[in-house]
């Protein structure tokens, strides 16, 4: 029998893990193979590299389950023999749509490992393989029982071993040390696996210097990952001790919880930049949080992010559409959480994942949601379609202006002054009216902040030139003069010549500002300039923003 293990990542940079650990364990068998494709491929080639095989056991996820199952299609056409087998989260609960479809043959449901090697090991006679759902005469049957893998079988496996090495270098690797959650967040499927289960320790640590060696980035899949501190710091220093130059770490942490050794560790041995964290906080509403059996003391959460910031690159995660988040609720969120001005703020919209609690009781709260993957919200008790389409615009100018890092200036400055939740609401609706939020250039997105200051802030002149540093800033060679003119020409020469700015290996940008830029990035307050601004290009970085001369103040 030949069978396959694939799945269709989201993008050709990811790795999936599930396939690479069931080959692991199983690959003495002959005839069983392994290969990863994306969703961006054509179902075509897809169907065609796989249809010479008996059976194709896909591994499905909300983003991969559509094109999945065309694939599924299309497979059936051109080998009406195969048999194609589901596993994974997305198939794992509320499967009788899945399996009532005349693509899909088999489905194993919940962890994979035991059901899959007994697949194995019975098929064609598959009625006593413990939670695989099949269909038999025209009925759905399974053998249900309560499995947990051991995770000590584990012991000896390194699941990349059989990857070309060359290639996870440009690629995520994930890790996985632990399984389950000691928190029920109602929205989320770890709330389904309490007990919290370790990989062994020796293996973790064995596979984490592979990578090492090999890789570049490396993701924990561990759900909390800082939930037994001893672990967290032993894991730490095995990184400190082996990482490589290029190496960086991401992991999922639960900030109010995080033990202070964790932070002192961090602050007296891990080089900056060398983590990243992602930080869940969904809401600072907390009747929010209790609705949905979420327990978080924001006041400790943000504590732990100012006292690490200055060593890690955070993440911080919302969630719009909790029960009982209305739009103030949401609006004190987003205003409280960009106050600690993260490098990246993911602001998500609930979905509705199969399985978990707030699926199933979603009439309680008056909740819609798209049927189809990834079933995100429409609309709620608590939060109109209208209202959600609204936040989406605000979403996007999010994700323009701040995660891509194309104003921090400016929206730092309106954080401290002003409505932050305000003004990208309003920038997003003025961008949507005029632009295309998925076909523009790099100048519209400067001509719309510009163009939106001055409709709604033409007092503020230091605002428009917070709009012009944040675009001269972003070019590694010097750009087109827009929004603010420099110095006359004249007045530059002098101006190089007189601070001895080496004007033979670098090109300036000398800008009159009539702030102080070094007093504003430390403490938000706007205080008279003594210096003009001056960037310096070196065309391979972004630049250098001096003022004073004497010191560099900013490097991206």
């Amino acid at each position: 029998m030949k069978v396959l293990l694939t799945t269709l990542n989201a993008k050709y940079i990811h790795l999936n893990l599930a396939i690479r650990l069931l080959y692991s364990l199983n690959k003495h068998r002959e005839g069983l193979d392994w290969k990863e494709f994306t969703i961006k491929e054509k179902p075509d080639d897809i169907a065609n590299a796989c249809k010479d095989y008996d059976v194709i056991a896909f591994s499905c996820y909300i983003w991969n389950i559509t094109p999945t199952l065309a694939v599924a299609r299309l497979l059936k056409q051109l080998n009406p023999e195969i048999k194609i087998l589901l596993g994974g989260p997305e198939v794992s609960y509320e499967y009788d749509d899945f399996i009532a479809k005349e693509e899909v043959d088999y489905i194993i449901v919940g962890e994979g490992e035991i059901p899959f090697s007994l697949f194995l090991d019975h098929y064609p006679n598959i009625d006593q393989v413990p939670n695989l759902v099949h269909k038999s005469e025209g009925e759905v049957k399974m053998f249900p029982k309560d499995l947990t893998f051991n995770l000590e079988e584990y012991k000896g496996i390194n699941p990349y071993e059989d990857d070309d090495a060359s290639q996870l270098y440009n690629k995520v690797c994930y890790v996985e040390t632990s399984r389950g959650c000691p928190y029920k967040c109602e929205f989320c499927l770890a709330s389904l696996d309490n007990k919290v289960r370790y990989l062994p320790i020796d293996d973790i640590k064995a596979n984490l210097l592979y990578l090492m060696e090999r890789g570049r980035t490396i993701k924990f899949l561990d759900r909390t990952f800082n939930v037994k501190k001893d672990f967290a710091i032993d894991v730490f220093q095995f990184i400190l001790d082996h990482h490589r130059p290029g190496n960086v770490f991401q992991f999922e942490i639960t900030a109010d919880i995080v033990h202070p050794d964790i932070v002192a560790f961090i602050q007296k041995y891990i080089p900056k930049d060398l983590f990243r964290f992602e930080i869940g906080i969904q809401t600072v509403n907390q009747k929010a949080n209790l609705q949905v059996s979420r327990k978080q003391n924001f006041d400790k959460t943000s504590g732990v992010i100012k006292q690490l910031e200055n060593k890690i690159e955070m993440h911080l995660d919302l969630i719009v559409g909790l029960p009982l988040d209305e739009w103030e609720d949401i609006k004190m969120s987003i205003e409280e959480v960009f106050k600690l001005h993260p490098p990246e703020l993911q602001l998500g919209f609930l979905k509705f994942l199969r399985g978990t609690p707030l699926r199933n009781k979603h009439q309680q709260h008056d909740y819609v949601f798209d049927p189809m993957p990834p079933y995100q919200m429409i609309q709620s008790k608590y939060l109109s379609k209208e209202e959600l389409y609204r936040i989406t615009l605000l979403e996007e100018a999010l994700e323009i202006y701040w995660n891509k890092k194309r104003a921090l200036l400016t929206l730092k400055y309106i954080s401290y002054q002003y409505s932050i939740f305000d003004f990208l609401l309003g920038l997003g609706e003025y961008f949507n009216e005029h632009r295309d939020f998925h076909q523009h250039t790099l100048y519209d997105i400067y001509d719309m902040l510009f163009e939106f200051i001055e409709l709604n802030y033409s007092q503020h002149v230091h605002l428009k030139q917070m709009v012009a540093i944040d675009y001269y800033a972003q070019s590694k060679v010097k750009p087109q003069e827009r929004y603010m003119m420099e110095l006359t020409q004249k007045e530059k020469v002098e101006f190089i010549e007189s601070n001895k700015l080496n004007h033979h290996q670098y090109r300036f940008i000398v800008l009159p500002i009539s702030f102080n830029y070094v007093k504003l990035m430390e403490t938000g307050i706007i205080s008279p300039a003594t210096h003009p601004l001056i960037l310096q290009y070196n065309g391979t970085s972004k630049p250098m923003l001096l003022q004073g001369v004497s010191e560099m103040v900013y490097k991206e």
